[in-house]
């Protein structure tokens, strides 16, 4: 076992377990400080009795380097891989197990946590066909949204990363802010050399259903948007409290997304469970596709996927109409509709 690998593993499964930032950090920053030594020079600092005084390691993470150091699995690692042997949600099993990918996560490129060579990282890991980096757009300051020129930059990484990458593909991709007028809170020019867009509304979410109605057809309606994202922006659970959902014509707004093929994105985040359960079942009437993603800002909250599949399994929903569930060339093919 690689000592690097080993503190990556951890905070993976603390990050799946919901654990407090703090903890999850100390590993992730265990890992940086070592990822740039070779096997040898960290044997050489362990014997040396070094490795506690680097900067970025403290008593936990060095006894787990030094267990690795070993030839032992180390005992923290254990106790998490032991506690994580079960699917995060009841159900859904069949379904999950037919997801192939997901089209919204983040990057420390904006609100996320960890770089984007991590986050792909770990999604082949856990068996991804293809995985969007999905960062916000410029409009959302508070989450450091991608400028144009941020974007463009972060297109030509994700490209050199892609051709890393054996048995996955990272997809190009954006979490567009709907603007109240409906517009997109990008370039056309700059969203039609993306592989996938997510329009999701972040601001102003209590204003008038009428207008949060237009707004919403307006943003399903232009032909850059692939997915609707958490329609409704509720928070049901979490350290950011509870918020109420928007109110809009969810009929309109679904039939909109019906007649443009715009998937209604099942969002697997706990504290969103968005779309409730009642409008999935109007989307599902409606003949909407939906998209189920993880919107993970942390690669342990890649496995987020369990709960999205619990919920679609759930309300009925045939894994056809799931565009998660499609292979690569069927995804692209709608993906440039």
């Amino acid at each position: 076992m690689d000592p690097v690998e080993a503190l990556r593993e951890t905070a993976f499964w603390l990050e799946r377990e919901r654990a407090s930032t703090y903890r999850v950090e100390a590993f992730r920053k265990a890992a940086a400080a070592l990822a740039d030594l070779s096997a040898d020079e960290i044997a050489e600092r362990a014997r040396e009795g070094a490795l506690g005084r680097m900067k970025g390691l403290g008593p936990r993470t060095t006894t787990l380097v030094e267990e690795v150091l070993d030839g032992r699995v180390p005992g923290y690692l254990a106790d998490l891989r032991e506690r994580n042997t079960e699917a995060l949600a009841p159900g859904g099993a069949e379904l999950r197990a037919l997801l192939r990918g997901d089209l919204h996560s983040h990057s420390d490129w904006s609100d996320g946590g960890s770089p984007i060579e991590e986050m792909a990282r770990a999604a082949v890991w856990r068996g991804r066909e293809y995985q969007a980096i999905t960062d916000h757009s410029p409009r959302l300051t508070i989450a450091n949204g991608l400028s144009r020129e941020r974007l463009e930059v972060q297109l030509e990484v994700i490209a050199d990363l892609d051709e890393q990458l054996e048995g996955m593909t990272l997809l190009t991709g954006i979490e567009v802010d709907i603007h109240l007028d409906g517009t997109l809170d990008q370039d056309d020019d700059l969203l039609g050399r993306l592989d996938v867009v997510v329009a999701s509304v972040h601001s102003k979410l209590a204003m008038d259903a009428r207008e949060m109605t237009r707004r919403m057809i307006a943003a399903v309606s232009n032909p850059h948007t692939d997915v609707l994202g958490h329609c409704t922006g509720r928070l049901v659970e979490g350290s950011r409290g509870k918020r109420r959902q928007s109110q809009f014509d969810a009929e309109a707004v679904f039939r909109a997304c019906a007649d443009h093929g715009v998937a209604v994105e099942i969002n697997s985040r706990p504290e969103r469970q968005d779309p409730p359960d009642e409008l999935i079942d109007l989307a599902l009437e409606l003949g909407c596709l939906f998209a189920i993603n993880t919107d993970s800002h942390a690669p342990g909250q890649l496995d987020f996927l369990d709960y999205g599949a619990a919920r679609a399994t759930e309300r009925g929903i045939d894994p056809d109409r799931i565009v998660t569930t499609w292979p690569l060339d069927r995804l692209r093919t709608w993906l440039t509709r």
